[in-house]
């Protein structure tokens, strides 16, 4: 992920501020609010300011997920090119979701909330969608979760990761 980060922190701050580029990393899958706070540190913008920065970043996408793609898998599946794809993001994400389907709320707060590989707000949605949770506690759990990452990752970026760079 480091690696990741830093690629995108040297190509896009060539051309846009560091503020956008964190909010740009905590967009993305994969990197989401934990790449955009350990860029944040890397890119030495201050931790108050790369918070609220990378929250949103990281909450922009989840509205759409949960709610439009059920719909956009369900056309892509018709086609003979996006099947097999579509079909390997159901399956990696159904084989992450047995805490989720057990525990719902807490399930779902604590895989988007503890920043491991492969957990996070994106696979979170995909996986609430995919169960079929409720889009209103599905979101608070998200939200909460995203919340939870954040004090986790601000502790690992600007704690441990901050004192390693300065």
């Amino acid at each position: 992920m480091e690696a990741l980060v830093q690629w995108f922190s040297e190509n896009l701050g060539r051309f846009v501020s560091p503020e956008v580029v964190i909010f740009i990393i905590s967009m993305i899958p994969i990197l989401e609010l934990r790449g955009g706070l350990l860029a944040a540190s890397l890119l030495k913008v201050s931790m108050t300011r790369a918070i609220p920065i990378c929250i949103i970043g990281n909450i922009v996408p989840i509205p759409f997920i949960l709610l439009f793609l059920t719909r956009i898998f369900s056309m892509l599946k018709k086609t003979r090119l996006f099947r097999p794809l579509v079909e390997k993001l159901e399956n990696r994400a159904m084989k992450k979701s047995e805490t989720i389907q057990k525990y719902e709320f807490l399930g779902l707060l604590l895989f988007v909330g503890v920043p491991l590989p492969g957990t996070g707000a994106w696979t979170g949605s995909l996986i609430a969608t995919l169960l079929e949770l409720d889009v209103k506690k599905a979101s608070l759990a998200i939200f909460l979760g995203i919340l939870m990452a954040t004090v986790i990752m601000t502790v690992v970026s600007y704690g441990v990761v901050g004192n390693l760079v300065h």
